[in-house]
């Protein structure tokens, strides 16, 4: 716990950046005032700085004594567009954006870390801070990934870190393996043929062919899928007409799959356009599908996830560590980074009296863990760069 207090007197500043953040949210890919600023403070505190790669990320390296392994602490920083409904001082001041999944946290944390990092020189080796954008929406790791993260920045393994506002505020939650589900979406046009509602033999209805395909899509976990194996297909959106007495010539739907094995996430990705392409032809309608950025299956390294939960213990007492006794059903791109190198993501709960769900208007990350989590990634790296 020493790390904690040491790091105590960066905790006022720690808020108002993290406040700051939460004020001015940016979309995915759009996080161009948000780079800039990680950029400014990261140089400011001595690191070399590389920004653009996956168009808006940014990377701040550190390097002291003559270590010679190198670690990667990843944050996310990009908005979801969603209006804001906390009514907090430091509300988002751009309607329709807002950070409700605590990313300006996972920002703040890791560049206090840097800050601690730069200014103690407690560690021998190299520090890689990747700061992160679209998490939410278009795959930033592996964007930056393609745009040569692993080659300009090697790793020997890199870990990352997600609020959990359900879990109690202080505690660290790691799993072995299968952590976060995979995600595949797709985008479904039904084109059919529009007319009155009092002569439907004249038309090709699209909102009927619709409703078929919602409910057919609901047998795919019930009778393509194994028993003992889980995945989840969901119809997020269904769009369609304007006027009671009138079909219309087209409908929308999204599509979300979720599985947590490549078998399964590899069923569903085939099987749902098969059902609906099929079951749309069945009523006379035209299916035209567009396969959404989707994520993989994230899964942790047993040995890094051991030696995480390892540091964690140090950092905040073993009382305060637990092990996760399930995956969560959401997704993260930091699979992506899983897969290029070893490593390990945990969550850090930040449950608060006035705590909501992640993605509601009504969310704000609970100041009171940034200190808690920064403390816990200089441990990490302090100690990583330490082992043999």
């Amino acid at each position: 716990m020493q790390t904690v207090e040491r790091m105590a007197p960066l905790q006022d500043e720690m808020i108002a950046l993290r406040q700051h953040l939460h004020a001015h949210p940016e979309l995915g890919l759009e996080e161009y005032n948000t780079s800039k600023l990680v950029a400014s403070l990261l140089e400011g505190w001595g690191f070399n700085v590389a920004t653009g790669l996956g168009k808006t990320g940014v990377v701040g390296t550190l390097s002291n004594g003559t270590g010679r392994k190198a670690i990667g602490l990843r944050a996310d920083f990009d908005a979801l567009p969603i209006f804001e409904e906390t009514g907090l001082p430091y509300a988002s001041k751009t309607p329709g954006l807002m950070h409700a999944c605590g990313h300006d946290g996972h920002t703040s944390m890791l560049l206090a870390a840097a800050k601690y990092l730069a200014e103690s020189r407690s560690f021998d080796g190299t520090v890689h801070l990747i700061f992160q954008p679209a998490e939410e929406n278009f795959g930033g790791a592996k964007l930056m990934i393609d745009d040569g993260l692993f080659d300009r920045f090697p790793c020997d393994a890199v870990f990352g870190m997600h609020n959990m506002p359900d879990l109690e505020a202080g505690v660290f939650g790691f799993k072995e393996g299968t952590l976060f589900a995979n995600a595949d979406g797709f985008d479904v046009l039904l084109t059919g043929r529009g007319g009155h509602a009092s002569t439907p033999e004249l038309t090709q209805d699209p909102i009927v062919a619709g409703a078929s395909i919602v409910m057919a899509l609901q047998t795919l976990v019930s009778r393509n899928l194994d028993p003992m194996e889980a995945g989840v297909v969901t119809v997020g959106v269904f769009q369609a007409g304007r006027a009671s007495n009138a079909i219309p010539q087209s409908a929308s739907l999204t599509v979300d799959a979720r599985a947590f094995t490549p078998e399964v996430a590899t069923l569903l990705k085939r099987r749902i356009p098969d059902l609906i392409r099929l079951q749309a032809e069945s009523l006379g309608v035209t299916a035209t599908i567009t396969e959404l950025t989707g994520y993989p299956v994230l899964v942790n390294d047993v040995g890094m996830t051991q030696f995480a939960r390892k540091i964690a213990v140090n950092t905040v007492g073993a009382a305060r560590v637990v092990d996760l006794k399930r995956p969560y059903t959401g997704a993260e791109d930091f699979s992506y980074m899983l897969q290029k190198r070893p490593g390990s993501y945990l969550v850090l709960g930040a449950k608060a009296n006035t705590s909501q769900p992640l993605h509601n208007p009504g969310y704000d990350f609970n100041d009171q863990v940034l200190l808690t989590g920064a403390a816990y990634w200089a441990d990490l790296a302090q100690a990583f760069l330490a082992s043999t």
